[in-house]
Order: C-alpha cells, then sequence, then structure tokens
C-alpha cells in the first residue's frame, strides 16, 4: 500500500519525458541529417524514412520507424512552420489527443 500511492502519476511523467526527448532531439536530428543532404526540410516525416519524388541527395532512411508519441498517434509537423517560420513545427497532441489543449508538448516556445 505504501508503494502504489508513490508511483501514481510515473507512468504519465514519463510518456511526457518521453514525447519531450522525441521533440527536442531525435526526431529534429533526422530532420537536419535530411535538411544537410537536400537542402530543405521534409515535407512529411514519411520522407524520413522513405524518399519523396525529389529527394535527389537523399541518404536515408533517416529514422527507422514511423515516429508515434508515447500515447501511440502520430507526431504532427508542418514545415514551413507556423510557429518556426524559417524552420518547422512538430508537436505532440498530449494524453487527451486533441490539439490546441494544454497537455500539448511542442517545438516552440512557452
Amino acid at each position: 500500500a505504501m508503494v502504489v500511492p508513490r508511483l501514481v502519476g510515473r507512468s504519465e511523467q514519463a510518456r511526457i519525458q518521453a514525447a519531450k526527448t522525441d521533440i527536442n532531439s531525435s526526431i529534429p536530428l533526422a530532420l537536419d541529417l535530411y535538411e544537410m543532404d537536400l537542402g530543405r526540410y521534409p515535407e512529411l516525416l514519411d520522407y524520413l524514412r522513405t524518399p519523396g519524388a525529389d529527394a535527389g541527395n537523399w541518404r536515408g532512411p533517416y529514422l527507422k520507424k514511423t515516429p508515434l508519441d508515447p500515447w501511440g498517434k502520430a507526431y504532427i509537423y508542418r514545415a514551413p512552420g507556423e510557429h518556426n517560420n524559417d524552420s518547422y513545427d512538430l508537436f505532440s497532441m498530449g494524453s487527451d489527443g486533441k490539439p490546441d489543449t494544454a497537455d500539448d508538448l511542442v517545438n516552440w516556445g512557452e
């Protein structure tokens, strides 16, 4: 009984931290490698695994599998970004799966 209260909320905290790592490190590294090879960011995250139509210098795959957030949903990616006009926006809709809510995890300022 003493252990259970201390673990409550830890699994959700672990999911949040995993999503933050994906959004701020893992996926951006793949995106930056793509950008170095092709001179631009991909239109779709799928192009990190398979080349798009005009992928002349594509040296991927840049990711082993399609990235899903810890809640099993696709990350939202936009290039160019609405919040990061010179690069891209990357975010998870969090545990509720709804955009523009308090639990969203994003790659732009907070």
